[in-house]
């Protein structure tokens, strides 16, 4: 099979493009570095450009003769959403309407959407299927809904076929040690809580401690890039095996609070970890766990790294290559 993957010098990009390769795929990457690094893309060919410049996706959807595209690159900072929404909807929506387009009229028919648990918002139940109301409270939240829906049009209209993958907290980094979240600036909890635990940050902060939860910290659904990326590749084989287009949330259905996640670091580093409480955040949710039962029962997909502490072993033994720090 011959995959283009955009934004796949990112994140989840990265580690995608590694295990397609490995599979025997041949890959493609297209990122335009902003969020992205090129040593992360070990695998495959790397073009440098923009989902923007039409003129570059007609060239390289002509020439390359793709199966299918997997697109990951989106903004993804919920309150940079708030602050600065036309970035939001121009890169988000008018940018991945632009991609749709093009591939449409290259041919390629088979997409894989990066999506999001924001979609949904505030939880009304303790769990979230894929019927979960949608009522996204934020600009980056409503992007992906309309990419979500705008995709739904494009399958009736055009036959363009997709899934959307809604993630709920991925964490964790490639168990080889080869690739790792890197963010700039770094907002999720896992590597913020081991680059405490390195020396690179001063402490953790923990926003609210009077939340409706065990500990009265906020619980996630944290779920391992791995098995994210094997998500991606079973969610590719079933359009490719002609079938239709689905959304499924993923995730490891239970939850971890922001303090459980701190001591596993603990146990996990062998160090202390300076902890600040602070008050709450606006519009955090006291609890987000995602029920991925379709995702299991349609794809076969059983999450292989779901125990946190091997989830932050896996973080933490990046954060110690990439920054030098030693393991304890």
């Amino acid at each position: 099979m011959n995959i283009l993957v955009v934004g796949g010098a990112g994140y989840i990009g990265s580690h995608m493009v590694k295990q397609l390769a490995l599979t025997g795929c041949q890959v493609t990457t297209l990122d335009n570095l902003v969020g992205g690094f090129r040593d992360a893309v070990l695998h495959g060919a790397f073009v440098e450009g923009d989902i923007a410049d039409r003129a570059l996706l007609d060239r390289l959807l002509q020439a390359g003769r793709f199966d299918a595209v997997m697109h990951f690159a989106s903004h993804i900072q919920v309150g940079e959403s708030v602050q600065d929404p036309a970035k939001y909807y121009g890169n988000n929506v008018v940018n991945t309407l632009n991609l749709l387009e093009a591939m449409r009229h290259a041919g390629v028919m088979r997409f894989i959407f990066s999506s999001t648990a924001a979609i949904f918002g505030e939880p009304q139940t303790e769990r979230i299927a894929e019927d979960h109301p949608k009522q996204p409270i934020n600009p980056y939240g409503r992007s992906k809904l309309m990419v979500e829906q705008a995709l739904e049009d494009y399958d009736r209209a055009y036959g363009l076929r997709s899934v959307c993958l809604r993630y709920f907290n991925a964490a964790g980094a490639d168990p080889e040690g080869q690739l790792g979240e890197r963010h700039e600036p770094e907002t999720h909890l896992i590597p913020l809580v081991l680059q405490a635990a390195s020396g690179r940050r001063p402490h953790i902060s923990v926003f609210g401690q009077d939340y409706d939860t065990p500990d009265g910290t906020c619980i996630r659904d944290y779920v391992h890039i791995t098995d994210l990326c094997e998500a991606h590749w079973l969610a590719l084989q079933s359009l490719l095996h002609g079938e239709g287009s689905q959304a499924y949330n993923l995730g490891n259905g239970h939850g971890f609070s922001v303090n459980q996640v701190i001591e596993a670091a603990r146990r996990v580093t062998g160090r202390d970890i300076e902890v600040r409480y602070a008050p709450r955040r606006p519009g955090d949710p006291a609890r987000l766990v995602a029920d991925s039962t379709q995702a299991q029962r349609r794809l076969d997909w059983r999450p292989r790294y779901a125990a946190l502490d091997t989830l932050v072993e896996h973080a933490w033994r990046w954060e110690c290559r990439s920054h030098s720090c030693q393991p304890a």
